[in-house]
């Protein structure tokens, strides 16, 4: 991406990297405006951090909240929460086939829900069902009903917008984001 703009003494100058540019002046009724890039330190109002791992920390924090504010925006109108979301997106991926509580529990996002009052509350809604387990009747699985899967496809195209805000990177500064992310939650 190229940028061209114009300078306060009205030559122009190219910008091939805007990334690494951080002032912006714009032309304004001989006005020139600096627009200042967002930042971890203009949005949480803190100039300085004990390290560049501290600032990481809370921005990924930060950016987790974010990202979590934008997901409830899209799922209020639905009255269902995130928690509900991900049981309802994890049953659909099994394609039919029921899984246990304890299974649910272990690929949930969010690890400190109550994944049973949960499915209570998907179960009184219609969209799942539970079923004891032939082989073992302690256990219970559940599975998603074909109200649920109605249901949850009514939010793929609200969820789809959510991908604007994370399009605001490459696929390959996605890639790399994924890898270092991994990378920190593999460490010991």
């Amino acid at each position: 991406m190229v940028f061209i703009l114009l300078n306060p003494n009205n030559s122009y100058t190219q910008i091939n990297d805007f990334n690494r540019f951080l002032k912006i002046y714009v032309p304004t009724l001989y006005v020139y405006t600096y627009i200042c890039p967002m930042s971890i330190e203009n949005d949480i109002k803190q100039t300085k951090f004990i390290s560049e791992y501290h600032k990481l920390a809370v921005n990924v924090l930060f950016s987790a909240s974010w990202l979590s504010d934008k997901n409830l925006q899209v799922m209020k109108p639905f009255k269902l929460t995130p928690q509900q979301f991900n049981i309802l997106r994890i049953l659909r991926g099994q394609k039919g086939s029921p899984l246990s509580v304890n299974s649910l529990i272990e690929r949930m996002i969010d690890k400190s829900s109550n994944v049973s009052r949960l499915v209570d509350k998907l179960e009184d809604k219609g969209y799942v069902e539970r079923k004891t387990c032939p082989s073992d009747r302690r256990q219970v699985h559940v599975i998603i009903t074909e109200s649920g899967l109605e249901f949850i496809g009514k939010l793929d195209e609200p969820m789809s917008k959510l991908d604007a805000h994370i399009k605001a990177l490459s696929l390959e500064e996605a890639a790399t984001l994924n890898h270092l992310l991994d990378k920190m939650r593999n460490s010991k």
